[in-house]
């Protein structure tokens, strides 16, 4: 391996799901100005849409998407670029 391309500065984060609430903590090098208080202990945040707890292919619960109303938006939304 090279030396000297593999960052120095790993620390233990809080990673939070923000759909579900869960908080789980691992070693990362990412920079954050957020802190959250996990068991007497402050750590960096870092805020997540989605996580191993929410996500439909872990849980193997699935969402119902409004894929016809999403269509309409989308249309609605590009209808003025439309060639006549």
């Amino acid at each position: 391996m090279k030396k000297g391309i593999h960052p120095e500065n790993y620390r233990m984060v809080a990673f939070k799901d923000m759909s579900n609430e869960d908080v789980f903590l691992t070693r990362s090098t990412v920079d954050t100005k957020e802190t959250l208080e996990v068991d007497g202990v402050e750590y960096p945040l870092v805020k997540l849409e989605i996580s191993r707890t929410s996500h439909p292919f872990y849980t193997g619960k699935s969402k119902l998407i409004d894929a016809a109303g999403r269509i309409d938006k989308f249309k609605n939304k590009y209808k003025k670029f439309k060639k006549d």
